[in-house]
C-alpha cells in the first residue's frame, strides 16, 4: 500500500516533495492564472504544476518557448526548503533533471530583486530511473550552505532544513559541511 497525504489542491506542492524527487512526463501547458502564467499538465496527474517564474526560465533556456513541444519531455522536480517567497523562507518546487538536455544547463538567475544565483539543471538521461540519485545536491542547495557557513549561521539553517524535513541527503550534505 502507498501512503499518500495529498492536499485538497488543484497543483503541486512543495511538500509533495518531501519523500525525495520525483520524475513526471509532460502531458501539455495551458494558460493558467494571474500569479502563476501557466499550468503544466503532467502524465498521469490529475494535479498540474505552476512553476515559478525562476524555473519558468529554465524551461525556456532549456527547451525553447513554443510549449507544444514540451509535451512528452521529462522533468525531475524536487523541494528545495530554501526558496524565499518575499522576504520569507517558505520552500518551493525546483528542477534538478530535464531530459533533451546533452550536458548540464547552467543559468545565472535573478533570485530576488538585485541577486542573482547559478543554477544548474543536469540532463536526464532517457533510461534514467525516475527519480533522481539521492545523493544529488542541487548547486542553489550548496550555494545556500556557502553562505551559511561565510555568516555563521549554519547549525541554524541545519535546524530549519531538519524542522521543514529536507531530504535526507541535503541534510547528511549540510552536517558533513559542520
Amino acid at each position: 500500500m502507498k501512503i499518500t497525504a495529498e492536499p485538497r489542491s488543484d497543483q503541486w506542492n512543495a511538500e509533495d516533495f518531501i519523500g525525495g524527487p520525483r520524475t513526471f512526463t509532460i502531458a501539455g501547458v495551458r494558460n493558467g492564472t494571474a500569479e502563476q502564467k501557466y499550468d503544466i499538465q503532467l502524465e498521469g496527474e490529475t494535479r498540474v504544476w505552476r512553476p515559478p517564474l525562476t524555473m519558468l526560465r529554465v524551461l525556456l533556456a532549456a527547451w525553447g518557448d513554443d510549449a507544444t513541444v514540451w509535451a512528452g519531455r521529462k522533468v525531475t522536480l524536487y523541494q528545495d526548503p530554501t526558496v524565499r517567497f518575499g522576504k520569507e523562507v517558505l520552500g518551493g518546487i525546483r528542477i534538478s533533471h530535464l531530459s533533451h538536455l546533452d550536458k548540464p544547463l547552467k543559468l545565472s538567475l535573478t533570485v530576488k530583486r538585485g541577486s542573482r544565483a547559478a543554477v544548474t539543471v543536469q540532463p536526464l538521461k532517457q533510461d534514467a530511473p525516475t527519480a533522481a540519485q539521492p545523493n544529488d545536491i542541487p548547486a542553489d542547495v550548496k550555494a545556500n550552505v556557502e553562505k551559511a557557513k561565510q555568516d555563521g549561521n549554519l547549525p541554524a539553517y541545519l535546524d530549519y532544513l531538519i524542522e521543514r524535513e529536507a531530504p535526507n541527503n541535503i541534510i547528511n550534505y549540510v552536517k558533513e559541511q559542520a
